[in-house]
């Protein structure tokens, strides 16, 4: 993500809230169970970031997911049911994390074995390295190291995949600086795991046809963008969409996410 600015959140939260208000007060608060949406988190934890959601809020939210009977899957698997005869059944989400912060394992870890949901860990090998470092931080928070990685993605719970080297801003660099860091996540991913890396993070959701082009052609199966939307048949598996569950969204924000009532870009999101 790039660097947070409190009035900018304040102001996105606000316009969050307004949606979904609106979309509660509609007459029994449908949800549209075509396709598959995408959810994705940063951090779960009580520091005061804005990219942290707190532990009790994220507890909540899983909670409400296995009562409402939906299966979570990782984005691999779930994208895999889109081109299956039929698509993925009704109430079917995809949950991933971007980065691979050491409060994933800590905080959403314990909530994900409570319910036998699954999810996909992105991460920039460079950084988990120590090579390179997020920049939006001044102080950055705890990583997963590479035996937590290895052991996790062994488990099956949290699948780790690709999110470029070094998290960089992909459409600024030349191409065969952008190659680098796509195909060698996924190089440096697969030696360390030991088995076939299949999908890719673009970095601050930032990418152009360049960028498709070159993660289609360094071998991956998929691609999750930060645009939202629900994803079927018919959408790019390398430009699949995904909604952000923010630190100041309430349980109704979340709610209204969860059934659609986000899916289309906020206004002035360009």
């Amino acid at each position: 993500m790039s660097p947070p600015r409190s009035a900018f959140y304040a102001l996105k939260a606000g316009a969050t809230h307004a949606r979904s208000a609106a979309w509660g007060l509609r007459k029994h608060a449908p949800g549209y169970d075509d396709g598959l949406r995408i959810l994705f988190y940063h951090r779960v934890s009580d520091e005061s970031d804005e990219l942290a959601v707190t532990p009790r809020k994220f507890r909540e939210q899983m909670e409400y997911l296995a009562v409402e009977g939906y299966d979570v899957l990782d984005v691999v698997s779930a994208a895999k049911l889109l081109s299956s005869r039929g698509g993925p059944p009704p109430k079917t989400i995809a949950l991933s994390f971007d980065d691979g912060y050491l409060d994933v394992a800590e905080h959403a870890l314990p909530a994900f074995s409570c319910y036998g949901f699954r999810a996909t860990v992105f991460v920039a090998p460079a950084v988990t390295d120590g090579r390179a470092t997020f920049s939006w931080y001044r102080e950055q928070p705890p990583l997963l190291d590479w035996a937590d990685l290895r052991e996790l993605d062994r488990d099956g719970t949290l699948r780790v995949e690709a999110h470029s080297l070094t998290h960089p801003n992909l459409p600024a660099l030349e191409e065969d600086d952008a190659r680098v860091e796509i195909a060698g996540s996924k190089a440096a991913l697969e030696e360390r795991l030991g088995r076939k890396v299949e999908a890719f993070s673009y970095p601050s959701g930032l990418f152009g046809d360049r960028e498709r082009r070159l993660v289609e052609e360094a071998g991956y199966r998929f691609a999750v963008s930060c645009e939202p939307g629900v994803n079927d048949s018919r959408t790019d598996p390398f430009v699949l969409r995904r909604r952000q569950i923010d630190a100041r969204d309430t349980m109704l924000d979340f709610r209204a996410k969860v059934a659609g009532a986000h899916d289309t870009p906020p206004p002035l999101r360009g």
